[in-house]
């Protein structure tokens, strides 16, 4: 267990599957948490299940629009009287398409949410963080932004360009006591993006994911909490000494 105790988070993405499950943990480790998402129903329901009388806040929120992120930032450090010293990049979308099926305006979407998302939060908030001393970024990659893979071509550039994105922060921030890392999940299951992506997979022929985890080392599908341990890990002072690194969390599906 970690004392985040005195932390204010901003996680993104927060409503429902890894977004929830790390603003639960983190909230568990004793810090505040500012929820943004679109989804204003399950923001609310997130909300309800991490508790009254201890600061948190949501907010509704298209990361990939930059002046909507002001807004959200401006009444989250209203609500707190501070500003946050951890930012988790986690909202994202993807589908399963070919540079044969993808539309412009859906590669386009995707590196507007993960791409220009993870830049317009990080772009509000450093700042802050950098006139109070330091803080802690962690953005969400995947093993798709270390391998292409098939059928996957917008959220794999977006993926790839995370990790790019993460390790170039990193060095600019060092300096100023901000440390910047990246996750990079597996297979997940519990998540609107896996739901979508077995649907997908099946107009193309292949097995959903549950069917495919015996070609995990570790033999099952991982689980948003398994990553929301990791984030939690990364954020703590335990990880003090680590940044600009990119974290695989597949079971042993991806090694590098």
């Amino acid at each position: 267990m970690y004392n985040y105790a005195g932390k204010q988070a901003i996680v993104t993405g927060a409503a429902s599957g890894i977004g929830k499950a790390i603003a639960l943990r983190l909230s568990k480790e004793g810090c505040t948490v500012a929820l943004w998402d679109m989804d204003a129903d399950r923001l609310q329901a997130t909300l309800r299940e991490l508790g009254e009388g201890r600061g948190h806040c949501a907010h509704v929120v298209d990361v990939s629009h930059l002046d909507t992120v002001k807004a959200a930032f401006a009444s989250t450090t209203k609500a707190w009287g501070s500003a946050p010293n951890v930012l988790v990049n986690n909202a994202g979308i993807g589908r399963l398409a070919s540079i044969l099926d993808v539309t412009p305006d859906e590669f386009d979407r995707t590196l507007d949410v993960n791409v220009g998302g993870t830049f317009n939060c990080s772009h509000v908030v450093v700042p802050c963080m950098r006139e109070n001393g330091g803080g802690q970024i962690i953005n969400m990659a995947s093993w798709f932004g270390k391998s292409g893979r098939p059928n996957s071509l917008a959220y794999c550039a977006s993926k790839f360009a995370i990790i790019g994105m993460t390790q170039s922060m990193a060095i600019d921030l060092a300096a100023h006591g901000i440390r910047v890392n990246a996750v990079c999940p597996g297979t997940i299951d519990n998540t609107d993006m896996r739901k979508q992506a077995d649907v997908e997979a099946a107009a193309l022929g292949s097995p959903p994911a549950a069917e495919r985890q015996h070609l995990i080392p570790l033999k099952r599908l991982g689980q948003p909490e398994d990553i929301a341990r990791v984030v939690a890990f990364l954020i703590s002072d335990e990880a003090s000494y680590m940044t600009g690194q990119s974290i695989n969390v597949t079971g042993g599906l991806w090694m590098n």
